[in-house]
């Protein structure tokens, strides 16, 4: 059998690696036309008139011509203006997907669900993008990245290398990544990093199972971007740095009863420390001291996501 197949190779003059090679850029093209048809359906909700050529250049997709990135336009029914349907997401067909682990699912407690989304910023004519990672229960951005290029690279990897160093004492084997159904969340360097870590991958299929990242991105650009004067890329990651800032130390939530989503995190863990002293507050001194000693006790009073997981 083996030497059949190398016999085909050899009498279509070409050779097995170059096969191979070939299936692996179309594989790799069809990655980017996935991220990119994803962020079209996301401009077109607040640009239902710009055309597809001036999407284009804004976005400069790296790896797609402009007659391609036009021709996927038309495929996707966006050459003109629709009322309807900005739901639609991408054909999966061959591509990677994760089931929605979080529907219908109560969420309950810290780092139970992670939820994920990018999106875009216009600046002098161009855009940018805003890569945002938060924990659903607390609402706490947990990691964030603004970059110039849609690469896993520069921003889902970049994200959640973040949001891990920011949780660096809990058991990630617990959290469940929830994300839409970009290739930057199905790359196999960002796959590493989830499966490394024990997390569980969840994607949507419809941007409304995304709603929490969704709301976000919205009030990151509606309530805070477009009230400052930005004029630069650096001017705008420092601003995201600043407002990410605020929003975790400041800004009440109502769902975390008019707190932040820091001073709610504080209270989750002050009160979870009184119900658990409650049930045994001796023996799990002793416990504690046994398998811990008292350097390790000290820092878990001192820690503030310890108790997090």
């Amino acid at each position: 059998m083996k030497c059949s197949i190398n016999f085909l190779y050899k009498s279509l003059g070409i050779s097995k690696q170059a096969v191979y090679q070939h299936m692996m850029r179309a594989l790799n093209n069809r990655n980017i036309e996935q991220q990119v048809i994803l962020l079209i359906y996301k401009i077109r909700k607040d640009h239902p008139t710009m055309g597809c050529r001036d999407m284009y250049y804004k976005i400069k997709p790296p790896g797609l011509g402009r007659d391609r990135f036009e021709e996927l336009c038309l495929q996707e029914g966006l050459k003109s203006i629709r009322r309807k349907n900005y739901r639609r997401t991408t054909d999966s067909t061959g591509v990677c997907r994760f089931p929605n682990l979080i529907k219908n699912l109560k969420i309950e407690r810290p780092n139970q669900v992670w939820q994920s989304d990018i999106t875009y910023y216009e600046l002098n004519g161009r855009f940018y993008y805003l890569t945002f990672i938060q924990d659903s229960f607390t609402k706490k951005i947990l990691g964030h990245q603004v970059s110039k290029n849609l690469t896993t690279e520069s921003t889902t990897l970049a994200s959640i290398k973040k949001a891990i160093k920011n949780r660096w004492q809990m058991n990630f084997s617990r959290v469940i990544f929830h994300s839409d159904g970009g290739g930057q969340y199905y790359d196999k360097e960002f796959l590493k990093i989830t499966a490394s870590n024990n997390m569980q991958n969840s994607m949507c299929e419809m941007a409304w199972e995304n709603g929490l990242a969704e709301r976000l991105n919205g009030v990151i650009k509606n309530n805070y971007l477009r009230h400052k004067k930005i004029e630069t890329f650096e001017m705008l990651t420092k601003e995201v740095d600043r407002i990410v800032e605020l929003y975790n130390s400041e800004k009440p939530h109502i769902k975390l009863k008019r707190r932040s989503p820091i001073e709610f995190e504080k209270y989750y863990i002050c009160n979870k420390r009184k119900t658990d002293g409650d049930k045994s507050a001796t023996d799990k001194k002793l416990v504690t001291r046994a398998v811990t000693g008292p350097t390790n006790q000290k820092r878990k009073t001192s820690g503030s996501n310890i108790a997090l997981d």
